[in-house]
């Protein structure tokens, strides 16, 4: 994972500048990693740090971050795009449990498709390098309420 000193480092080297506005967009979305949050609750969040940070700046540095692979959207259905940090140590982006009740999203670390992907390559003579997966369901709460 890029920490925030590397962050200056990254984006000279691909002729972008440093900016405080980059940092505190690239902090919001390191600091709750996992959390899913979508782009109106990062400006939110960045917004109690550097208040007079305009909405469409946040939404550029969001795409200029995804661009430089840095950040990933992750769109599941449900009208926006969300976004988490890219992690140096996956091989695989993680598959995502998602409730049809409440709209909790929970994470599955483990590469579930390793054999599948094997089997494609077998059988289609094709490499697949990543894939994106989400089930959707219901959460342990949910379920404890029916």
């Amino acid at each position: 994972m890029v920490i925030f000193k590397d962050l200056n480092k990254i984006l000279k080297e691909k002729g972008y500048k440093f900016t405080s506005q980059r940092q505190h967009v690239f902090e919001v979305v390191t600091e709750n990693d996992g959390r899913h949050l979508n782009s109106q609750e990062i400006y939110d969040q960045v917004r109690k740090k550097y208040p007079e940070i305009g909405v469409a700046t946040v939404y550029r540095t969001l795409a200029l971050l995804e661009d430089m692979g840095l950040i990933y959207g992750v769109d599941f259905e449900d009208g926006f795009r969300r976004y988490e940090i890219v992690k140096d140590d996956e091989v695989h982006r993680h598959h995502h449990l998602i409730c049809l009740e409440c709209g909790a999203i929970q994470e599955v670390e483990e590469d579930l498709l390793g054999s599948i992907e094997e089997e494609i390559f077998q059988k289609n003579k094709f490499k697949v390098i990543n894939h994106r997966v989400k089930f959707y369901g219901y959460c342990e709460q949910c379920l404890n309420n029916h």
